[in-house]
């Protein structure tokens, strides 16, 4: 019909389409504004073409993708500028979509490799929301976007990292140690400027206290952290991530460890926080599920019935699954345990994958590491990501579907996920991996 048809011109070549195709962009986004009466640039009565100032050649993929819902490429067209250009047209999302599909772990490829310039090995790594990730390197933090470029390198003035996390694509929480001089705790920073946004306090009885901030979590408007302080201030601090002001502080007490807490993960569907003491910053384990509202205790296990037997098991990681109502731990000889969260106090269902004759061959290796997305589990154990898919963890039935492994990777000392993405950092060099499942229509990379 004449009145949906709009004429586009861009950087020189004209470009006939629909405002419903147009439409298909989203609300938010340029293109969609430009059809918008409410918008100024509007064209005047009589004159339906419209002059945009940018690379045409770009946009005809992209007009494409809108009309079809696929992305193709033509030889040499290369595939960061294609970014840059839908982003311009808030397409970004779209590209995302085509380019790769949702997190299926059973149909992974290591998309890229990336060496790092950090003279030690990588300690952690979190991935962002949007496919970005970062690398804690001892007092040096690594931040990638989700182009995998490099940002300005976050230095912490030789203060060790505890834990990093995003709070938005652009900027970043970092946990590290108290020092004497009052530099420490915890901060955010503006990962493409490298300046420092806001230094969180922990405020007792009307005083800012010296802290260490240990394991880091965030929702979608508080930011949470252990915390030990010299006195009084152990327990789980809260502040809000726009102002950095302290939200409140839930103080450790008997049967609620807190401040030695070396994990913390956010339940969105709950609004519950995890909070784990787990080997070595600890001699027994304790999982805690805490309510930020109502700062109680909704739901805890402990190891402290088994301690000391001839099975002894010490927990070394462990993640909260909200789709399948459980806990997963692994223990020092990569065996998976499932709790159930629906009740306090429930035995760990182990699942025997390795035995070793002698628990030194255990400390001999990286101890695994566990992420999660939805009902999909993964676990790392020395050089592989293990991938494990059931949407009933009963009688510890925990599905092996996947293997995932790099032969040039080396052990594997921390994983991530994120952005649709599985992050695997490698512990014998400077080196993470990068993993998602191929979309329905790939870019030509050139380069």
């Amino acid at each position: 019909m004449a009145h949906d048809r709009v004429t586009l011109n861009v950087g020189g070549k004209y470009f006939v389409t629909s405002r419903t195709t147009l439409a298909n962009a989203g609300r938010g986004s340029m293109l969609s504004a430009v059809i918008d009466e409410n918008w100024q640039l509007v064209p005047d009565v009589g004159s339906n073409e419209l002059f945009i100032d940018r690379n045409p050649a770009y946009f005809s993929v992209l007009l494409d993708l809108l009309r079809t819902g696929e992305l193709h490429t033509p030889p040499g067209m290369l595939e960061k500028p294609l970014y840059r250009e839908a982003e311009y047209y808030g397409l970004l999302d779209h590209v995302r979509a085509a380019r790769k599909g949702p997190l299926n772990g059973n149909r992974l490829d290591c998309v890229a490799s990336i060496s790092g310039r950090a003279t030690g090995d990588g300690t952690a790594i979190r991935a962002s929301p949007d496919g970005g990730c970062c690398v804690a390197h001892d007092s040096m933090v690594h931040v990638y976007d989700w182009l995998l470029e490099e940002q300005i390198p976050l230095t912490l003035d030789y203060v060790n990292v505890n834990d990093v996390g995003f709070l938005s694509p652009n900027r970043v929480v970092i946990c590290t140690n108290d020092r004497e001089s009052g530099a420490g705790g915890m901060a955010s920073f503006n990962v493409k400027t490298g300046n420092m946004e806001h230094k969180f306090q922990v405020v007792h009885d009307g005083e800012s206290k010296n802290f260490t901030a240990g394991a880091l979590a965030s929702s979608d408007k508080h930011v949470y952290a252990s915390c030990r302080g010299r006195s009084y201030e152990y327990g789980v601090g809260t502040w809000d991530q726009i102002t950095g002001q302290q939200v409140t502080f839930l103080y450790e007490g008997p049967g609620r460890p807190l401040g030695d807490a070396c994990k913390l993960q956010w339940l969105p569907r709950t609004n519950l926080l995890l909070v784990a003491n787990l080997f070595p910053s600890s001699d027994h384990s304790f999982i805690t599920l805490l309510d930020p509202r109502t700062k109680g205790k909704v739901w805890s296990w402990n190891d402290a019935a088994q301690r000391g037997t001839a099975d002894e098991k010490i927990v070394m990681d462990t993640v909260a699954m909200e789709d399948c109502s459980t806990v997963c731990v692994v223990n020092q000889f990569d065996n998976l345990g499932f709790i159930d969260m629906r009740a306090s106090n429930q035995a760990v269902r182990w699942s025997h994958r390795y035995q070793p004759s002698k628990i030194s061959e255990a400390e001999e290796r990286c101890y695994s590491k566990l992420a999660c997305s939805g009902s999909q589990l993964f676990s790392s154990k020395n050089d592989s990501v293990y991938v494990f898919c059931s949407p009933d963890w009963d009688a510890a039935k925990g599905v092996q579907t996947a293997r995932l492994r790099r032969p040039e990777g080396g052990a594997i000392s921390d994983i991530s996920v994120g952005g649709d993405r599985l992050f695997v950092l490698h512990s014998e060099e400077d080196l993470f991996d990068v993993w998602e499942t191929p979309g329905p229509s790939q870019i030509v990379n050139t380069y």
